[in-house]
């Protein structure tokens, strides 16, 4: 039996999906199984796999059904200890498997391993950001509240966490992944390997970017997770929906609207006063006040500048 089964779910993804499956084959740990699982495309994925030789890669064709129900499917059909998850667009540094199976194997209680990640374009060129978080250890709350796991491709999983968890929700088409990271942390400690070894590529038609739906899946991950917490941890659900508010005043930010993000800002406050005493909030006044001032292009260059010496301060290259 392999160590470790690879997921790749793929919707009409063969523009990435050749060299997202080169990512995985250029592993120095090699001990794994890889399912790509075709979600209904219409596009010449089935003639192509059928022309890859390595005997570790298969594909598994449904109907479609969208992202949840195609992860569900390659877990199902999975035999490795370790289930690592893959989206058909992003890449893999060499050794993501290699030290994220070593931290499963020395950590034998915890249930999720997670990288930091690197934001590039459609020619996996850095784009200047990177997400770097320290968070581990029982970090139910700080998921929920933070969704600091920046995409699914980063995480590897203990299989027998989906024996307790289940697994990921069908009905959520915009935040199955972090539905099913804060159900994990719930029962389980997780880890962080503290190197961008996810390449996450950042597509102007991007489905997540669809930010309406993204609330309202966010807004039921949410619901749904406070229905079952005991009643001394309801106090977090309130700190959630301010994130949230944050969030979508930085995507107003980064479309140069300031007006909006200063009213998403607002929101936030009314939902968690206390979030004006947060760094994000912060950091997303003194956004607001450039652009205000200086416009959308000198902001711009402002906060490229600050991407390249964050990069530096953590030891990266752009």
């Amino acid at each position: 039996m392999p160590k470790v089964t690879v997921v790749i779910p793929a919707y009409n993804a063969m523009a990435f999906l050749p060299e997202t499956l080169d990512s995985v084959l250029n592993q120095t740990f090699t001990d794994f199984e890889v399912l790509i699982v075709n979600d209904g495309s219409t596009d010449k994925i089935v003639e192509w796999a059928s022309q890859v030789t390595d005997p570790r890669v298969k594909l598994i064709t449904q109907e479609n059904q969208r992202v949840s129900v195609a992860r569900n499917t390659g877990i199902n059909n999975s035999q490795g200890e370790y289930i690592a998850f893959l989206d058909a667009d992003d890449l893999w540094e060499p050794t993501k498997l290699e030290k994220q199976v070593r931290c499963l194997d020395e950590n034998p209680e915890v249930g999720m391993v997670y990288t930091w990640t690197l934001l590039v374009d459609k020619d996996n060129n850095s784009i200047g950001r990177v997400y770097a978080s320290d968070v581990e250890g029982k970090a139910w709350a700080e998921i929920l509240e933070k969704d600091m796991i920046s995409s699914g491709s980063s995480t590897m999983v203990r299989r027998s966490c989906f024996d307790t968890v289940g697994l990921f929700d069908r009905t959520l088409a915009y935040a199955p992944d972090l539905d099913m990271w804060v159900r994990i942390a719930f029962h389980y400690p997780i880890a962080v390997v503290k190197e961008p070894l996810l390449r996450y590529r950042q597509l102007p038609n991007s489905f997540s970017r669809n930010n309406q739906k993204m609330v309202q899946d966010l807004r039921q991950v949410i619901e749904k997770t406070f229905q079952l917490v005991p009643l001394d941890l309801l106090y977090l659900r309130n700190r959630c929906y301010a994130n949230i508010f944050l969030g979508l005043a930085w995507l107003a930010v980064d479309e140069g609207d300031y007006k909006k993000a200063a009213n998403l800002r607002k929101q936030a406050v009314l939902q968690y006063a206390q979030v004006r005493f947060s760094e994000k909030y912060w950091r997303l006044s003194l956004a607001i006040a450039m652009i205000r001032l200086f416009g959308s292009q000198g902001y711009d260059g402002v906060r490229s500048l600050s991407r390249y010496l964050r990069l530096r301060l953590l030891g990266l290259s752009t």
